[in-house]
């Protein structure tokens, strides 16, 4: 199955409101060792920290933030980042940015004040200027993501299967739940219907839960029908999982869709994640899309 051999630190860095936030939350929940707003000359010192802790089991993958709240030196990254892939570490900066109009919209709905604010520059102004500062990093990031046209889902969805996920030959699992009423997922390799099985929604106590709460888990647990369709997907992706990792893709999406993605499918896809990891697959994400 998939292991990673080499630490990993991904770099999560770009303009304020292009949705840094969103990206470094992905990772977190992907089990990254995640932290937020760290001063680029700390930098260094925090990963020994934390890729010295032998209480970290499987691979060790971090995340952190850097931007302009730090208050560093920016042109300090390509140092750094050299001196970090020469110790082995696979270093990746993903830089997110999005228009000047996108940027002013997103403040102006969440009236959120900018961190040059406080320079006494009006919101364009600062907008501008950060493009200015944050300019090295932009110049070394493995990957510019412009997320104007990208709302909260789809940039999740992005991260996960572009950057989350290991990038080597091995291959990476994404589980994933729907609603039917939005339509099937255009990406999925494997789509299953579980809209034969009993809905938890018509229980006025669970409806308000999702398939990620204990009570919809084992209230579906206990279903014959739940049971038998469990076992059987089971068999089916312990048969054929395996022989798409001599295939040239990176991951593989299976689909699980019901009528409001909220109970069956989600139940679904958490729980063969959990049976794929343990079978053996270590880079494994779920992702919901009617829920994230």
């Amino acid at each position: 199955m998939n292991a990673s051999s080499s630490p990993t630190l991904v770099i999560v860095s770009g303009l304020s409101g292009s949705g840094k936030s969103v990206a470094l939350k992905t990772f977190e929940d992907l089990d990254y060792y995640c932290s937020d707003n760290i001063p680029l000359n700390l930098l260094p010192e925090f990963v020994r920290s934390v890729l010295g802790n032998r209480d970290m089991a499987g691979p060790q993958r971090l995340a952190v933030g850097i931007d302009m709240r730090g208050r560093s030196d920016l042109s300090q990254l390509a140092q750094w980042r050299q001196r970090a892939q020469d110790y082995g570490i696979d270093v990746r900066l993903l830089f997110f940015e999005a228009t000047d109009d996108t940027l002013l919209a997103r403040y102006a709905d969440t009236r959120r004040r900018h961190p040059l604010s406080q320079l006494g520059l009006s919101l364009p102004e600062a907008i501008i200027r950060e493009r200015e500062l944050t300019a090295p990093l932009r110049r070394e990031a493995y990957a510019v993501i412009d997320t104007s046209k990208l709302n909260v889902h789809q940039l999740r969805r992005r991260i996960i299967t572009e950057f989350a996920l290991s990038q080597e030959s091995t291959l990476s699992l994404l589980f994933e739940s729907f609603a039917y009423k939005r339509g099937v997922p255009a990406e999925a390799d494997f789509v299953f219907d579980a809209r034969v099985l009993p809905n938890p929604h018509w229980d006025p106590e669970l409806r308000p839960l999702t398939g990620r709460d204990r009570e919809v888990r084992e209230h579906l647990d206990q279903q014959p029908d739940v049971i038998r369709y469990a076992a059987q997907l089971e068999d089916f992706l312990d048969t054929w999982l395996p022989k798409l990792g001599s295939e040239t893709r990176s991951y593989v999406t299976v689909a699980f869709g019901c009528t409001g993605g909220k109970h069956r499918s989600v139940y679904l896809a958490e729980r063969m994640a959990r049976h794929a990891r343990d079978r053996g697959w270590q880079d494994v994400a779920t992702f919901h899309r009617e829920q994230d």
